[in-house]
């Protein structure tokens, strides 16, 4: 499908959504939304997919939402339109999905990245919720997605003031995966997106899921859910195999059975 504001492509096992509106720096109006979560949704229902990169490219991810959309916008409007439900679409795909996040990631921006499951950031991003500034907050998960990642006060400073933080501090505060040079950004997202592609798929989607229980779930329920997941994966036949293989030291071949 031919797309204005984003491009969809696929490398082998890998799908990649590229943001593609550089000049007003990649912001989220409602008909890139609507694209990005098409595309999104038609990785996530191919099954040669394994895994998706999302990206804005090398020079910026998503500076926020286009604030020229809202500036006539009432609650009413706001309310019936819901645009914030395609970001809930993105949290619902199957399939892993990983961000290549380069220069901002603000607003809108940085709550569409942290519903990815994984973030590998160059060392131009920067991350922010800078919604405060011009009177609002987020409303897309980013007071939720950033608490609990980074903590409290470090999520109440940048939620209040508008603050940023770097590429580094958002590593060691585990808001990404890893720091690489701009110009490797999407292919080391590419190259991790391969690795997860040669894992057994239902166990990389139960596994996915599981892990999401744990910012949803209280321990034990959360603990529960996976174990029936764990149990669940004994009828397959990717866990047959992948033990076989174990067993007779050689690689598995994993159908996603």
């Amino acid at each position: 499908m031919a797309y204005e504001f984003i491009l969809s492509e696929r490398d082998g096992p890998v799908g990649i959504v590229t943001l593609r509106r550089p000049r007003q720096l990649n912001a989220l109006s409602s008909a890139v939304l609507a694209e990005l979560v098409d595309a999104l949704e038609a990785h996530d229902q191919d099954e040669e997919i394994r895994a998706i990169v999302l990206t804005g490219g090398s020079e910026v991810f998503a500076a926020g939402a286009d604030l020229k959309e809202f500036s006539t916008k009432s609650a009413v409007e706001m309310l019936a339109d819901n645009r914030v439900s395609l970001f809930d679409r993105v949290r619902t795909l199957a399939k892993p999905v990983i961000a290549a996040v380069s220069g901002y990631a603000l607003g809108g921006g940085c709550e569409l990245a942290m519903m990815c499951d994984m973030i590998v950031a160059s060392a131009t991003a920067r991350f922010g919720q800078p919604e405060i500034n011009v009177g609002l907050m987020p409303g897309a998960g980013g007071t939720q997605r950033l608490a609990r990642t980074i903590g409290k006060y470090k999520a109440m400073e940048m939620v209040l003031t508008g603050a940023f933080i770097d590429a580094q501090e958002a590593e060691r505060r585990g808001l990404v995966n890893r720091v690489v040079p701009a110009d490797r950004v999407v292919e080391e997202a590419k190259a991790l997106g391969r690795k997860l592609a040669e894992q057994p798929p239902l166990s990389v989607k139960l596994a996915k899921q599981a892990v999401l229980k744990a910012f949803e779930m209280p321990l034990g329920e959360a603990a529960d859910f996976e174990r029936k997941l764990f149990y669940f994966l004994f009828a397959t036949e990717d866990a047959r195999e992948g033990i076989q293989a174990f067993i007779e030291k050689r690689k598995p071949a994993y159908r996603g059975r």
